[in-house]
């Protein structure tokens, strides 16, 4: 089982390890691609501010940004799990599980980046601000961009194994699983549950839905869940206390919605 996570808008704003080694990254073989991402940002935010600002959606406020992708090829590192932060990556607590049980949590977790493409936990990296959504110059949308170029590689890393897939829809664009890979997908949809006038309704939540994510990423790690279909993730999750459901797939050869109830 893999969980796929999206990056956090926030993250730290220095390491102190060792430079950038592209080799040592998750998938190595992406190396190319990834080169061509950081000379395209490089140049970028060595031109025009302002351009850069509005291309990339920073505020006045978060010019230092810039400098940061400037100097990410010779920048400090620090692990993924420290670089990233917000509410997903608290609740997950990812730097714990990972000195808890390193290569128990490099086996499950992948990270989506503008930048990157896809790391893992334990990747040493720069501070940087790229998000997928962003149309780069003269790369264009990041997340076809990075749909080519992660297609062969990550489709068989995670060959035959579930995909948890707890990313947002910029970050989803970037790797869509189709077929057979479709069908060991499950996308993690939570769902507020609330009762009004004496009616029960339902409701798509956006910020909660980060905390639930969270939380569901750090009990399927910490327990060690072994799920190896969708209806086996489900019933792992029921013993562990959450309260979730399985909808049919649309049509065969698509991903499912697992549903997530969070009760007021």
């Amino acid at each position: 089982m893999f969980i796929l996570l999206p990056p956090s808008e926030g993250k730290a704003a220095s390491g102190d390890g060792p430079r950038l080694d592209q080799g040592a990254l998750t998938l190595p073989e992406l190396a190319p691609a990834r080169e061509r991402v950081m000379a395209a940002l490089a140049e970028l935010c060595s031109g025009p501010e302002d351009t850069a600002r509005e291309v990339l959606g920073l505020s006045v406020s978060q010019s230092d940004a810039l400098k940061r992708n400037l100097d990410a090829a010779t920048a400090p590192t620090l692990r993924a799990a420290e670089l990233y932060t917000g509410v997903l990556y608290d609740r997950l607590g990812l730097s714990g599980l990972l000195d808890g049980d390193d290569a128990l949590v490099r086996d499950r977790i992948l990270v989506f980046s503008g930048l990157w493409g896809v790391v893992g936990p334990a990747d040493r990296l720069p501070p940087y601000r790229l998000a997928m959504g962003v149309k780069l110059p003269p790369l264009g949308g990041l997340g076809a961009y990075w749909r080519r170029a992660l297609a062969g590689p990550l489709g068989e890393l995670t060959e035959g194994r579930l995909l948890v897939d707890c990313r947002s829809a910029a970050y989803a664009a970037a790797f869509k699983p189709a077929g057979e890979a479709a069908e060991r997908t499950v996308a993690v949809r939570v769902l507020r549950e609330r009762e009004v006038d004496g009616v029960t309704r339902r409701s798509v939540v956006s910020h909660m839905a980060k905390a639930t994510r969270g939380d569901v990423a750090r009990a399927l790690v910490s327990e060690n869940v072994q799920a190896r279909t969708p209806q086996e993730l489900v019933s792992a999750l029921q013993d562990l206390g959450h309260t979730v459901e399985l909808p049919p797939a649309a049509r065969p050869g698509t991903a499912r919605a697992m549903d997530v109830i969070v009760r007021d």
